[in-house]
């Protein structure tokens, strides 16, 4: 005898947050490097971070990077420490407070660093192409503004 298994019919809100909750799964497979990359999706997210800091004038902490890549100091610490060891990255002491420990990329890194930029611009210029720039652009500012309301409706909560 075939049993029929109940489905429970979903709620608005409860389809809305399942939904939500299946984009940030997706959104995994959003990747910056690929396997062609010389670093690792974070590693690369790292340097450019980096990088974007430095064409500002900027020097980055850990805890900045922490702060900037949504990880925690202690994951950063692990992720320099690692580069460090690997030639990538130096820790250079700030010249009045020796507590202090900016990250800078090597010579050869920004080098390496570079050629997987523009191959993840490629990549990814390519597929904004086919999807569309109009609908790319509406896609990021949509989800911008949605972004911004959730980090409001927060902060509201947070004060009562």
């Amino acid at each position: 005898m075939e049993t029929k298994k109940s489905v429970k019919k979903l709620s608005a809100d409860e389809k809305h947050l399942q939904m939500l909750y299946e984009l940030s799964k997706r959104r995994e497979v959003l990747t910056i490097g690929t396997k062609n990359n010389h670093f690792k999706d974070t590693e690369l997210r790292l340097l450019a971070e980096i990088v974007q800091a430095n064409n500002k004038g900027e020097r980055l902490i850990s805890t900045q990077l922490a702060d900037r890549l949504g990880i925690t100091r202690s994951a950063i610490s692990q992720i320099v420490n690692r580069l460090e060891e690997n030639g990538i990255v130096n820790r250079v002491p700030d010249a009045v407070d020796r507590k202090i420990a900016y990250i800078e990329l090597t010579d050869e890194t920004f080098a390496l660093y570079k050629k997987d930029w523009a191959y993840c611009q490629k990549f990814f210029g390519k597929l904004i192409k086919k999807f569309g720039r109009d609908r790319f652009y509406e896609m990021c500012a949509l989800t911008n503004e949605f972004i911004d309301l959730v980090q409001e409706e927060k902060t509201a909560l947070s004060k009562k």
